[in-house]
């Protein structure tokens, strides 16, 4: 059964800030826009929810439409609500901040995107609508649950050295960390699998490969662990 309202609705938006990690720089994903509003500017994918789906299922869709990145760890992050944010109509937007390994997800631009490329965190361009404050805030989120659950692991590949993992933390967190202290941690936890496996193809003496254990971690919690680094 149809029904009519006789009040007016906002519209549902969903944004997604997508970090990823380039050796010692963390990168964000963003697009250009190729409609107006701000045709030409760079802005954050996403777009409007549709009626039959969930804001997950829209932000997982919108991303794969606009940049053909899928299959990624994604969370939600705020909703963005400013009565002026969008020239169009009254516009409200879910944000979600997704982590990704580059070497897993290429990016190819597609739909209202004329391009798509990654950026330096720390060195973006002027931004559409209201998408620098999204952003900042999606910083914040990841810099400051880097130190209470594993998602880093998410920005690495499979297998990787202790020195990767700690330039991961020093990069996302922009700081210098102590490496003793740091490997003294990260092992005590006991989350990393000796892969057995070396680097290759290096021209420094070859360090060893590990795996993040996601089983125990997640066995782990159920006891009451706690990951803080």
């Amino acid at each position: 059964m149809a029904f009519t309202y006789q009040y007016a609705r906002a519209a549902l938006t969903v944004d997604c800030v997508v970090f990823g990690l380039d050796g010692g720089d963390l990168k964000i994903l963003l697009i250009q826009r190729k409609l107006d509003p701000f045709r030409g500017q760079w802005a954050l994918p996403g777009g409007f929810v549709e009626l039959d789906e969930t804001l997950e299922e829209a932000a997982r869709r919108e991303l794969e439409e606009e940049t053909g990145v899928k299959d990624l760890f994604l969370e939600q992050l705020y909703s963005f609500s400013d009565l002026d944010r969008d020239p169009r109509e009254r516009v409200i937007s879910v944000a979600y901040y997704a982590l990704v390994n580059l070497d897993e997800h290429p990016a190819i631009a597609a739909s209202d995107a004329a391009q798509v490329s990654w950026f330096s965190a720390f060195e973006l361009p002027p931004l559409a609508f209201d998408h620098g404050e999204i952003f900042a805030m999606a910083l914040g989120r990841l810099q400051g649950k880097l130190r209470y659950e594993p998602v880093g692991f998410e920005l690495l590949p499979q297998k990787f050295t202790l020195a990767q993992l700690q330039q991961l933390y020093e990069t996302v967190l922009n700081q210098a960390l102590d490496k003793r202290n740091f490997r003294r941690k990260i092992l005590k936890m006991g989350l990393l699998i000796e892969t057995g496996e070396r680097q290759r193809n290096v021209s420094h003496r070859a360090a060893q490969l590990y795996r993040f254990d996601q089983a125990k971690y997640e066995a782990l919690k159920q006891t009451g662990f706690v990951f803080e680094l």
